[in-house]
């Protein structure tokens, strides 16, 4: 193999130093040693300069701009480090706002259903007991009713009993006796029905 590369570049040689004289012969300067001198000082003229503009003028620039997109890059990323940061403490005070927030409202729930739960329970209380003044007052007022009915229905009785007799004898009857016999009617009859 070695071999192989050794002969390649042996030919190679021969072929370009062919072509180095047949271009001197040719009529190409540059390929005359008598103008090397020449054409080194202009090489080496023209690499200073180039050089020297380059190292001076363009390379300065080209490292204090990529100097400048390196510390804002690294700016850059110091912010994005720091507002992560940041976005990730206030996402988790705003979770822990949520969670204070969610235990508030069920203790508040909590107190309202107990309050709701009371006032309901004291009206209902209070309700009853309304409901219960009523019923007694109507008892009473129906008791007074069953003690004073007697009497009236007495009365109605006398003064029906004492017309109707008016009006079939044609002369005014004694209201005394006719009430003797209602009261005497009247005892049988509440002594049949509620016995003694």
């Amino acid at each position: 193999m070695i071999k192989k590369y050794f002969f390649q570049l042996i030919f190679f040689n021969l072929f370009i130093s062919k072509e180095v004289f047949a271009a001197e012969s040719g009529g190409m300067p540059q390929l005359n040693p008598e103008f090397w001198i020449s054409q080194i000082f202009w090489l080496t003229l023209t690499f200073g300069i180039l050089y020297v503009v380059l190292s001076k003028l363009i390379l300065p620039k080209i490292s204090s701009n990529l100097e400048l997109r390196k510390s804002q890059i690294q700016e850059n990323i110091e912010a994005a480090e720091k507002q992560r940061k940041d976005s990730k403490s206030k996402l988790k005070e705003y979770e822990e706002i949520i969670i204070k927030s969610k235990s508030e409202a069920k203790v508040i729930f909590k107190e309202t259903r107990e309050k709701t739960i009371k006032d309901i329970n004291s009206k209902r209380e209070v309700l009853e007991k309304q409901i219960d003044e009523e019923i007694n007052k109507a008892e009473k007022e129906i008791n007074e009713l069953k003690k004073a009915a007697p009497e009236k229905i007495n009365q109605i009785a006398i003064e029906t009993s004492s017309e109707i007799l008016k009006n079939l004898m044609g002369a005014e009857i004694n209201n005394s006796s006719i009430s003797a016999i209602v009261k005497d009617l009247s005892k049988k009859n509440r002594d049949k029905f509620y016995g003694n």
